[in-house]
Order: structure tokens, then C-alpha cells, then sequence
């Protein structure tokens, strides 16, 4: 009994190191705002983590709002309440499914690609050798990185919010028939500007933060050699799966909760 006691003792104390260390890493990359000469660097990244994760994000959301459509009005149709297919599929994308399901995205595309990245500089010394010329490799790799993420996923979430829309118009009004007055006006009532747009975005907001924290720790502190860095690619891309998940029930609770 002892043994387990000791050994889960020595676990806590492990986990609690690795936060404490990502923790410093984010403020020590964060330390003010990115300067003029580092918004090319920022620019960069946006591009390699949000517009080369753009064509994943439309498929994915074309194909889910179209099976969405496609189940609230067959479901709907049995209650004679087709024309509010429109609202629930607002309500739902914009709400929980576009935040959600775009940071997961983004995790397994871009989160996995910046942890990969950042290790294979740090097994080829790369960081070493920026830190012997004077150059500080967390404002001049981790933070533009860090940045990225954060403007990027909120923009991806609203291309995703969209294009799932548009999928869903095409499957209920276009192949289904459904009204495109009561999907419109339906649509229009029920969502309310900061209640469901709002509260959405604000989750996409928190999932970048995450997924980007857990991918460029992962990366600067993976072990340098080829093992850490696959293991560290996995390990960013089942914690960001778990943290998305489990952050948007807690801020689904505070945000939506009636308490």
C-alpha cells in the first residue's frame, strides 16, 4: 500500500512539475505584445496553421451540416415542425458543434504540425544555437506560433459556422424542400447576437489558447530525440482532444447553466 501511495505521490509531483514549467513558458513567450519586426513572423504562421488548415475545416463543416439538416428534418418531419430545422442548426454549430469540432480539427492538423516542428528544431539544436547568438527562441519561435493559433481558430470557427450553414441549406432546402422562409425567419428569431454567436466565439478563443499552449510546450520540451518527438506529437494531440472536450462541459455550465 505504501508502494502505490509512493508511486502516485511521485506521478502528482511529475504532473505538477510539467504545468508548472508550461505555465512559465507561456508567460516568459507572451511577455508583452508581439513588435513590429515579429508581425512577419506572426503572418507566417497564420498561414501555415489557419489557411493550410482551411480545406479540412470546409469539408468537415459541409459534411456536418448537411448530415445535421438532414436529421433534424427527418426527425422534425414526424412533428410536423420542418421549419425549425434552420434554428436548431444555427443553435447547434454556433453554440457547441463549430467551436468544438474546429479546435479538434485544428489540434489533430495544425497542433500536431507546431509540436513536430518546434522538436525536430530542438533535436537539431536549432533553439541551442539561437540562444548562444542572443536570439530568445520563445519570443522568436514559440510566440509568433502562439498568436497564430489565437487569431487563427476564431476565424476558422466562423468559416466553419458558415460553410456548415451553407451544407445544411442545400440538403434541407435544396434536396429536402424545406421552406426557405421558415428556415430563414426561424434561423433569424432564435439566435440571439452575443447568447449564441458570442458565447461561441469566446469558447473558440479558450480552445486556441489551449491547443496552441499544450502543441509548443510539447514541442520545447520533448526529449531530442526521433521517440520524444513522435510520443510528444501524440501526447499534444490527445491532450488538446481531452482539454477541448472537457472545457467546453465547463464552459458550456457556467455560460448556458441555470444555476
Amino acid at each position: 500500500m505504501l508502494g502505490v501511495v509512493r508511486a502516485l505521490g511521485i506521478r502528482a509531483l511529475d504532473w505538477l512539475s510539467t504545468l508548472g514549467r508550461a505555465t512559465i513558458l507561456w508567460f516568459n513567450a507572451m511577455a508583452g505584445l508581439p513588435r513590429w519586426k515579429d508581425i512577419s513572423l506572426v503572418i507566417k504562421q497564420i498561414y501555415n496553421v489557419g489557411f493550410l488548415s482551411l480545406v479540412i475545416i470546409v469539408l468537415s463543416a459541409f459534411s456536418i451540416g448537411a448530415v445535421l439538416a438532414l436529421q433534424f428534418h427527418t426527425q422534425l418531419a414526424r412533428f410536423g415542425a420542418q421549419e425549425a430545422v434552420g434554428v436548431g442548426l444555427a443553435l447547434v454549430l454556433l453554440r457547441e458543434l463549430g467551436p468544438v469540432v474546429t479546435a479538434l480539427l485544428f489540434a489533430g492538423r495544425a497542433g500536431s504540425a507546431l509540436t513536430a516542428e518546434i522538436g525536430l528544431m530542438k533535436t537539431t539544436e536549432q533553439l541551442s544555437s539561437m540562444e548562444m547568438m542572443g536570439v530568445d527562441p520563445l519570443r522568436r519561435i514559440v510566440a509568433p506560433r502562439i498568436w497564430a493559433g489565437l487569431l487563427s481558430v476564431p476565424l476558422l470557427t466562423a468559416i466553419f459556422n458558415m460553410v456548415a450553414i451553407y451544407g445544411g441549406v442545400v440538403v434541407a432546402i435544396d434536396w429536402l424542400g424545406a421552406d426557405p422562409g421558415g428556415f430563414w425567419s426561424g434561423m433569424q428569431d432564435g439566435v440571439e447576437l452575443w447568447e449564441d454567436l458570442g458565447k461561441g466565439m469566446v469558447k473558440s478563443v479558450v480552445f486556441a489558447a489551449l491547443v496552441t499552449w499544450v502543441a509548443v510546450f510539447q514541442g520545447y520540451d520533448c526529449p531530442p530525440t526521433a521517440e520524444g518527438m513522435s510520443m510528444a506529437t501524440t501526447r499534444t494531440v490527445v491532450i488538446s482532444s481531452v482539454l477541448i472536450l472537457a472545457t467546453d462541459f465547463l464552459l458550456t455550465l457556467v455560460m448556458y447553466g441555470d444555476f
